[in-house]
């Protein structure tokens, strides 16, 4: 089989590094990609990314799957794109990607099935949102209903913070048309963790739960971020939580979506909190392997990926249930420094030599590229170094050992990924 991975950080070189693996790949693209992908995989030279450039391409090579790793195009519509021209694609339709694309119209369908999720109101512009803040205290969130990088999550303690962030996406229009329409909803407390399910219409077959480590500073401190790091299986999702993520949100869910004739195949993603009485609640959906989530999650799989893949997009998985290995994963995330503001780029990078020699570590680019030869750095977040081991605290000082090797100007990194999770297993 020939696959075509798109997208070009941490989470495709994962998913390119793992279906190459497969005994079902003879050959295999990343597209645009980074430095890590160009060691396994074949970087296309296409003059452009717009779908039709894609398609053709698709074509030409007779691509027999395209697994699709960002949020944008799926939302925009590109796995519509693919099937209406007969070719086999990873990934939902524009329809189901809008429980990622509006967190509005997630909201809704919770509410129509009863999913548990914080309470919530939605706003079309500032003095009717700013009314809506007088009358409720603080804390309480408030996020920007489209795409947003990641970025479009404030949590606010004041009327003050409340009146800035609505400002900032209905004024200043900072988040642009996603920030057109604004979602207010509570503040939600306990345990955050995730669980990725494959779906293939119909049936989900659930991933290892992982937790992920958002802001940039230790501690929890500084802003959002896409992910500093995540572990897996995360302590706080036991088995008992599992079963009530599964019957009360992630089978709801897909029944709903159902009942509105929108067929979901490819990665729910079901961002949570678990509550100091092991009850999950959505914080949100994402249409796709989350990231850092899949560096921490893949390397856990003991079964072919690319046959899972594939029994998704037919509408195959059954009873499928992926086998997984008997350890745990920790991935630290090295950023630039200034990241997530400002950050300097064409850092050279030095030591990833090193930890690829190890056994127990994986090196996944993010924002690398190739500069004469040379390994640099080309955005935020710019490697993940996975540790595993028999236990998470082998897995976290694996991959701190790791980390310790890999060296470029200004590099950051948190270093109290999987605290939390050692704090619960007590080790």
């Amino acid at each position: 089989m020939k696959l075509l991975v798109l997208g070009s950080g941490g989470r495709e070189h994962t998913l390119t590094y793992f279906l190459k693996k497969s005994p079902l790949v003879d050959r295999i693209y990343c597209y645009p990609g980074n430095a890590g992908t160009a060691e396994i995989a074949e970087t296309p030279d296409l003059p452009s990314d717009d779908f039709s450039t894609l398609i053709r391409f698709a074509k030409d090579e007779r691509i027999d799957l395209t697994v699709v790793g960002p949020e944008s195009p799926l939302v925009e519509g590109v796995s519509d794109f693919f099937n209406e021209h007969g070719l086999a694609v990873f990934g939902p339709g524009a329809a189901p990607a809008k429980i990622e694309g509006s967190k509005i119209f997630a909201k809704e369908l919770m509410r129509a099935r009863g999913i548990p999720t914080a309470d919530f109101a939605e706003f079309h512009d500032l003095p009717s949102a700013m009314q809506y803040v007088r009358a409720h205290s603080p804390p309480y969130v408030v996020k920007a209903d489209g795409l947003a990088g990641g970025k479009g999550v404030v949590i606010v303690q004041t009327e003050g913070e409340a009146e800035d962030a609505l400002r900032d996406m209905f004024e200043k229009r900072v988040f642009g048309e996603s920030g057109a329409r604004v979602l207010i909803e509570g503040f939600l407390t306990g345990e955050e963790a995730t669980v990725l399910a494959l779906c293939d219409g119909k049936n989900i077959s659930v991933l290892p739960p992982s937790q992920d480590h958002k802001p940039v500073y230790d501690g929890d401190k500084g802003p959002n971020t896409g992910g500093m790091g995540a572990i897996a299986p995360a302590p706080v999702v036991s088995e008992d939580v599992m079963g009530r993520v599964i019957d009360r949100i992630l089978l709801p869910l897909v029944d709903e979506l159902s009942n509105r004739n929108i067929r979901y195949r490819g990665v729910i993603y079901a961002g949570l909190m678990i509550s100091d009485q092991q009850d999950p609640y959505v914080v949100e959906f994402n249409c796709r392997f989350g990231d850092p989530e899949a560096e921490a999650v893949l390397p856990l799989l003991d079964t072919d990926l690319c046959e899972m893949l594939l029994r998704t997009t037919r509408g195959e998985l059954g009873e499928c249930t992926p086998k997984c290995k008997d350890q745990y994963c920790c991935d630290v995330v090295i950023a630039s420094g200034g990241y997530p503001g400002t950050y300097a780029k064409g850092k050279p990078i030095s030591g990833i030599e090193k930890v690829n020699r190890m056994n127990d570590c994986f090196v996944f680019h993010a924002g690398t590229r190739l500069e004469s030869g040379k390994i640099v750095t080309s955005g935020g977040r710019v490697l993940n170094i996975v540790g595993t081991g028999k236990s998470l605290r082998d897995a976290v000082d694996s991959s701190y050992h790791a980390v310790e090797l890999v060296h470029f100007d200004q590099m950051h990194y948190r270093k109290d990924i999987g605290q939390r999770g050692l704090l619960l297993l007590k080790q």
